[in-house]
């Protein structure tokens, strides 16, 4: 292996976002590299094609950062989101992603996912971009989640949703507006109008 392939590794993989097999495929350097510096310890994988270095700290939303490279095209959402966004008591386990309802569910070997199918506006509105680690992840914003909650109530429990929509009137910045536009987008503005006024 040339000391010059090696560095220039290294030196892409102290970035926070870390190096890719892409990257460094049209740096014409040969993928063995990465397998013989992964070997030795030198850089370590943190998802399909991406590698740091082993020194390199994660922080606590590395999980997003992992799921959003495993799904480049999913928007993290529901209890992720609720997390994310610091509303609420839950603590999933599982990364909560919504994906096209036609696009293969990933399945990285980490972190676990929950993969929900949204399609139409549902998927695409609300979306927020966050730089995390050094990458964009896409997270659909305060007032989408909640009404998204309110649409899977279902499966993530009434007592959720309500708890995401009591703490989001109170959150600085939050907009009525908006979570009315996203309940009919997710039709369930008759659902929510009266735990709307009952929370107001």
């Amino acid at each position: 292996m040339a000391s010059a392939d090696r560095d220039y590794v290294l030196k892409l993989a102290r970035r926070r976002k870390g190096v890719t097999t892409r990257e460094l495929a049209v740096a014409g350097i040969h993928r063995q590299v990465l397998s013989r510096m992964a070997a030795s310890g030198d850089i370590v994988r943190v998802a399909r094609g991406v590698y740091q270095l082993p020194t390199r700290a994660a922080s606590e939303h590395h999980g997003l950062v992992l799921a959003g490279i495993a799904a480049p095209q999913g928007v993290i959402c529901l209890l992720s989101a609720l997390q994310f966004h610091g509303l609420g008591t839950q603590l999933p386990y599982e990364v909560w992603i919504a994906v096209d309802r036609r696009a293969r569910a990933p399945r990285p070997q980490y972190p676990p996912l929950r993969v929900m199918r949204f399609s139409g506006k549902a998927l695409s509105e609300g979306v927020q971009r966050h730089q995390l680690e050094g990458r964009q992840v896409a997270i659909y914003g305060v007032e989408k989640t909640v009404a998204d909650c309110f649409k899977y109530r279902r499966k993530i429990g009434l007592d959720v949703a309500l708890e995401a929509l009591r703490e989001a009137r109170r959150a600085r910045g939050f907009s009525l507006d908006a979570l009315w536009r996203y309940a009919k987008v997710d039709r369930v503005a008759n659902v929510m109008r009266p735990y709307l006024d009952a929370v107001a």
